[in-house]
Order: structure tokens, then sequence, then C-alpha cells
């Protein structure tokens, strides 16, 4: 998706000097009891936010410009740490945490980020929505784990295409009454992820949120002119792959959904996904895969997706689909989860060569092949055939 993105921490909360001191010296959770009294009965202000509107390009840098959006914003009473810390001060300790690398030139503290890329590569941007209550829910998932699979999801995106994530934004909107210790543990899930992957988080906006936890992260990758993967180059006489195995997320929100509780242990690419950039770039590097798509809605839905960019029909077998393995004593998930479970940010793929067992260490299965028209079609282990409809994740389906 690259629905407008947003883009641009605010430069500040317009607050006291007095009230930034006092965050200041606050360095995890202060006492309950000490409040600002500085942050009440302050005339209303207009908050200054900026939104990614275009992408320049000059001698090798890459530029977001930013547009400006006014709305009144009433500073909020906050005791000490309790509550988000004023934006001035959490975007400080951010910047204390991030630093500019690698491709970031210039980063969190600027108006815009500046992004350097290798000469005749492309741009990759790609943005996804967190909401509470639709992709998480506090009582079900750690801090970290929301922070991780904020972005995971964006990461899987740039894996789909062959790419290489260089940057990240995040716009997160938080409800006034959240515990400043949430809001660090998210980023520790967060950052650490972006190690793993060298990706800098160069940047975003910060609001109040009415309603809950809204994150939106937009990832910034490249990848070499012309050899990006797309949806759209499956062929009949292609065969049809899938990294891993799938079902797994989708088993675990079974759990969660009948009320159960599970242990983050027994569904660990769950809580803790794992995006599989090394392999998309291993694709693309080797010339393997004709077309592409990460496994976020489900392998029906997906799978459609990718058909109807390429304008063909496929076979799949349902035998062949890899299911995962859950719990302890592990045991495999339905067939029904694996084909229509979403978040299993695995990678779909087809090719008309030769495709190893593994890749980077992890399993292919071929599980079907591209044919003419536009018909999906699954075939039992008993050769019974019937269709494929996609029954995956989509929003606003009734």
């Amino acid at each position: 998706m690259t629905h407008r993105p947003n883009y641009g921490f605010w430069k500040g909360d317009e607050g006291t000097q007095a009230a930034s001191k006092f965050y200041q010296r606050c360095h995890s959770e202060p006492p309950q009891a000490e409040r600002n009294p500085l942050s009440q009965a302050a005339p209303v202000q207009h908050k200054e936010s900026r939104f990614l509107s275009a992408v320049a390009v000059r001698n090798d840098k890459v530029f977001f410009r930013a547009t400006k959006l006014l709305w009144p914003a009433t500073p909020i009473a906050y005791h000490g740490f309790a509550l988000p810390l004023p934006e001035r001060t959490l975007i400080a300790a951010l910047g204390r945490r991030v630093r500019p690398k690698g491709a970031v030139a210039a980063g969190i503290g600027d108006d815009c980020a500046v992004l350097r890329l290798p000469i005749g590569n492309v741009v990759l941007v790609t943005t996804d929505f967190s909401l509470e209550g639709v992709h998480f829910r506090r009582e079900w998932h750690s801090p970290e784990s929301v922070g991780r699979r904020c972005l995971a999801r964006g990461l899987s995106d740039i894996a789909a295409m062959g790419g290489n994530p260089v940057a990240a934004f995040l716009s997160l909107a938080l409800p006034p009454k959240l515990p400043q210790r949430w809001v660090d543990r998210f980023f520790d899930g967060l950052l650490k992820l972006a190690t793993e992957f060298n990706v800098t988080l160069a940047g975003g906006d910060t609001s109040q949120s009415p309603v809950g936890i809204l994150a939106d992260i937009v990832v910034v990758g490249s990848v070499p002119k012309g050899n990006a993967i797309l949806r759209s180059g499956a062929r009949p006489g292609d065969r049809i792959y899938v990294t891993g195995s799938l079902g797994e997320s989708a088993a675990a929100l079974a759990v969660l959904r009948s009320g159960r509780k599970i242990r983050a242990t027994g569904f660990p690419r769950y809580f803790k996904p794992i995006p599989r950039v090394k392999i998309g770039q291993d694709l693309r590097q080797r010339g393997l895969a004709s077309s592409m798509i990460d496994l976020s809605d489900g392998l029906s839905s997906d799978l459609s997706h990718l058909c109807q960019e390429s304008g063909v029909g496929a076979e799949i077998h349902s035998a062949s689909i890899p299911r995962a393995l859950v719990r302890k004593p592990a045991r495999e998930v339905p067939l029904e989860l694996a084909l229509h479970g979403g978040e299993d940010y695995e990678l779909l793929f087809t090719s008309s060569k030769r495709i190893p067992a593994k890749i980077a260490g992890l399993s292919i299965s071929e599980i079907g092949r591209v044919i003419r028209g536009r018909k999906l079609t699954l075939i039992s282990a008993a050769g019974a055939r019937k269709t494929l409809r996609p029954r995956g994740w989509e929003n606003f389906r009734a």
C-alpha cells in the first residue's frame, strides 16, 4: 500500500522550558505524585504536522518533501512518566537511540530525511497500518511484539520485491493514559528488528489518539533498476512456490479469539515474525522468480492478487501446502488455516527455473502451477478438483 504515508516528527510540543526540564531530568518512571502544573489551563494552540507529499531524487540522494497541516492541540497534564512523554522529549529520546547511518545521511531532528541510494537503483516505498483492536490487542500482545510486528509488515513488502530495506518512518498516535513504559517497550521491539535488518528509523510523526494506539510504518528500500520482482510476471507453465510453512498466525489467533491464553513460545512466528528479506534478495540476484508477493492476507487471497496482476490462473495441490507445526507437543495446523490464514509473512513466488529445496536455510515448497485463464483450482490428495476462492483477510468485507 502507498496511501498517504505520514512524515516528519513534529519539531515541538509548544510547552514551557520548565516543563521540558521537568521531563528531561526523569530517566524512567518518576513518582506518580509528581505533576507538571504548567501543562494545565494552557490556551489552545495550533500544532504543525507534516505529511509526505513528494519524493525527489538529486545527486543520488532522496528528499522527502512535506506539506504542512494545522489543527488545534491542547497540552495534556502528565503524571511523570506514567503517561506518554511530551512530544519533544519523546523525539529527543529517540534521537539519542537512533543515529543516521548507512543510506541515511540525515534523519530524526530535521524537516526531511536525506537518503543516499546506490547509483543505478530505484526507490521502493511501502506503508502499512497497525491499529489497536484490528491488528493487535494489548491484552494479547506484548509491547515488544506490537513494535516488531509493525515494522515486519513493511519489511515483508520490501522482501517481496527482492529489495534492500534502508530506512523506516513511523507515525504514531497514542492515547493520553498509555503508560510511557509501554511506549518504551514498543520501540524496543521495533528497533531490535530494525537492527537485525540494518534499517534506520529516520523520522515520522507523533500525535494524540482519542481511540487507542495507531501506528503507520513507512519503509523505504532500493533495488537495481529493472530488477524489482513484481506481481505481474507470472506466465502459464511457471511453477508456484512458497517459503517456510503456513497457518501458524491463524492458529494463534483462533486460540486467542476463543478466550484461551497461549505462550509466545508455542507460536513464535506470530509474536515475532521474521520477514524473508534475504530470500527475496537471493531470488532476485539469481534471477529465479518471475513474480512474487508476500503472504500477509493468506495464501488463497494473495495467490488471487498475484494471478490477477499477471492475468493468469493457478492450480495448487492441497497435499503440497506446507502446514505449520504449533504448540508442544507439535501438531500440524488444519488445511483451512494454511490456505486462508494471514500474517505468515512468507513469500509466494512463481518460476520457470529449477528451485533448490532450501534457500538461506529455509525450506521451499512447490505447491502448484500457473495456467491460462483466470480460474484458481484446489486439487485434493485424491485428485478431486474445486474452485479455490480467496477467503483470507480483506478490509471492509461484510
